[in-house]
Formats: structure tokens, C-alpha cells, sequence
């Protein structure tokens, strides 16, 4: 069962049911399946392994206690999932406690258990041909904002300065662009 076949998707959402039921075993199989893509997203924003490991401990520790919350016809077990580890990688960099890339990730390595590299788990996570497609039709200046936000971890006020526009007008820009992203989903289910 590779990660993105349809029953690794039907395996997930299954397992997200069941542990929102309070079923622990279920959080044994989320994290099977998930543990490396999240990873990935953890360790591309924060560019230390050491702080990718916590901010994923932190990621599951926060689904166990919000499992209830998961509404699979709102978003794909993996989507909601990727966001949870987006913002918590995101998070610890706003604490200041960590600066991004403190420890400078070396792309091409693998991970220590032989797994694919922190870029090629990101590559799977855009391959999604749906959201690819709706990505791709949104105008470069809401694109490319929103992809830096969630794979790097940027925030409006870094993507404003170095864009050279007004804090504003990047929300204003990721705002319209998440809007026809999510109409463009919505029309694809």
C-alpha cells in the first residue's frame, strides 16, 4: 500500500474516526502513515532535525487531544494533518526559540532510517494532481505566497518584505488566493 493510494487514503480516514473515538491503537496507525510526510514538512520549515522531531511530537500529541475536531468532509485526513504540522513547525518559529534554518538541512540526504529526503517528501505532498491543478490556476502573485507560507513556513510579514508590498496587501493577495483555491477543490470532489 504506497501513501497515496486510494486505500492508504481510505486506511487514514479510518483511522482518524477511530481515534477520535478515543481508540489509541488508531494513533499507533496515524502515525504510521503519516509520520514522514509530517516530518518533512516539520524539518523543510525549520531546518533542524532536533526541532522537526519536537514540533512533530507536538503535532501528535495536539491531534490525540483534537481528534474530534477532524471533519473528513472538510479537508483529506493528510491535508488537515499537513496544516496541523505546518503550523506547529510554524509556531515554534515565532517563539523565537528557534531560528529558521539554525542547522542548515542538508536536501539530498536521506532520512536515518533510509527514508526518501526531507524535498522528495515535499515533491509527494504537491503531487496531489487536484490541488496541483488548482494551484497552477491561480495568478503567480497569490501562488507563489501561498506555497512559501505552507512548505517554508513563511509568514505574511516576510513574504511582504520581500515581495516589497505593504503587509496588507499580501494578506489581501493569500486571502483571495486561498478563496479560489477552495472553490477549485470544492468543485473537484
Amino acid at each position: 500500500m504506497t501513501p497515496a493510494s486510494p486505500e492508504a487514503r481510505e486506511a487514514l480516514q479510518a483511522a482518524m474516526l477511530r481515534m477520535a473515538k478515543g481508540e489509541r491503537a488508531a494513533l499507533d496507525e496515524v502515525y504510521r502513515l503519516t509520520n514522514v510526510k509530517l516530518f518533512g514538512i516539520c524539518l523543510r520549515i525549520l531546518g533542524d532535525r532536533k526541532e522537526a522531531e519536537d514540533a512533530l511530537q507536538d503535532v501528535y500529541i495536539t491531534l490525540w487531544r483534537n481528534a474530534a475536531r477532524y471533519d473528513a468532509s472538510r479537508a483529506s485526513p493528510i491535508a488537515w494533518l499537513s496544516t496541523f504540522a505546518r503550523n506547529r513547525a510554524v509556531d515554534r518559529l515565532r517563539t523565537g526559540k528557534v531560528r529558521r534554518g539554525a542547522v542548515p538541512v542538508d536536501q539530498a540526504a536521506a532520512l536515518p532510517d533510509g527514508g526518501p529526503s526531507a524535498d522528495t517528501m515535499l515533491i509527494d505532498a504537491e503531487r496531489d494532481a487536484h490541488v496541483h491543478s488548482c494551484l497552477a490556476a491561480l495568478d503567480a502573485k497569490q501562488r507563489e505566497p501561498i506555497r512559501a507560507a505552507f512548505f517554508e513556513g513563511r509568514t505574511y510579514a516576510e513574504l511582504a518584505e520581500a515581495e516589497g508590498v505593504p503587509l496588507g496587501t499580501m494578506k489581501s493577495w493569500i486571502r483571495r488566493g486561498l478563496a479560489k483555491l477552495k472553490q477549485c477543490m470544492e468543485r473537484g470532489q
